[in-house]
């Protein structure tokens, strides 16, 4: 991987290209994007209520038994955020890090999300296990790797956690509840994708079924 730009954004290091631009009065808090929004929490909100309605749109078009590819993925992205962003579903031009972590260089997104199709996608989707635990171990391969290519310029985790709750649904569980990944569990959750550059999930998995077994709670409450 390359080493990181210079530049940075506040949330990412990023290279000076179209789709690393920010909105003029935004104080490189918000990205240039279609509708013009320059505060942080308005772009927040919008993004957090487009992407519920993307959930509900995505259920529609993937149903229990379709195998997921790089293709779909893109347009999990494009759902979501196409009318915020013009470069929404298309992989990133520019360079990532976040802090010390550097994330895939942008020119080896293509072989690596096909390597990603060929590989977890299609061992582990249709996701139609009969065991938690089975269905916990996938969700912590895919989600995992898709997270460590980050292919796009923004919105990598929720796309990952889109596509995790779009493969839990075809397991027969309900959408999953990321709420409770925050404070402790979040740095969790960090140090579980960087365990993943030497392909150990078990952390991750542990988090899933944590997840799995909280929504499930939370389901029949």
């Amino acid at each position: 991987m390359t080493t990181p730009p210079r530049r940075k954004s506040g949330r990412y290091d990023v290279s000076e290209l179209v789709e690393a631009q920010f909105e003029p009065s935004s104080r490189r808090r918000v990205l240039k994007n279609l509708l013009g929004i320059k505060r942080k929490r308005e772009m927040d909100r919008v993004e957090a209520r487009e992407q519920l309605r993307a959930l509900h749109e995505l259920i529609e078009i993937y149903g229990k038994n379709h195998r997921f590819t790089a293709g779909d993925i893109c347009r999990i992205h494009k759902v979501w955020l196409g009318t915020i962003y013009p470069w929404a579903g298309k992989y990133r031009q520019v360079n990532l890090a976040k802090e010390d972590f550097v994330f895939a260089a942008a020119n080896q997104i293509p072989r690596l999300m096909e390597e990603l199709e060929k590989g977890p996608l299609r061992e582990f989707t249709p996701c139609r296990f009969d065991q938690i635990e089975k269905i916990a171990k996938s969700l912590a391969v895919v989600h995992t790797e898709l997270v460590l290519i980050h292919p796009f310029r923004d919105g990598n985790g929720r796309v990952a956690r889109l596509l995790a709750t779009l493969m839990a649904l075809q397991g027969g569980l309900p959408p999953l509840d990321f709420s409770g990944l925050k404070g402790r569990k979040r740095k969790e959750y960090f140090t579980a994708v960087r365990m993943g550059l030497d392909r150990d999930y078990r952390a991750m998995e542990a988090i899933f079924n944590d997840v799995i077994l909280k929504t499930l709670r939370k389901r029949k409450a």
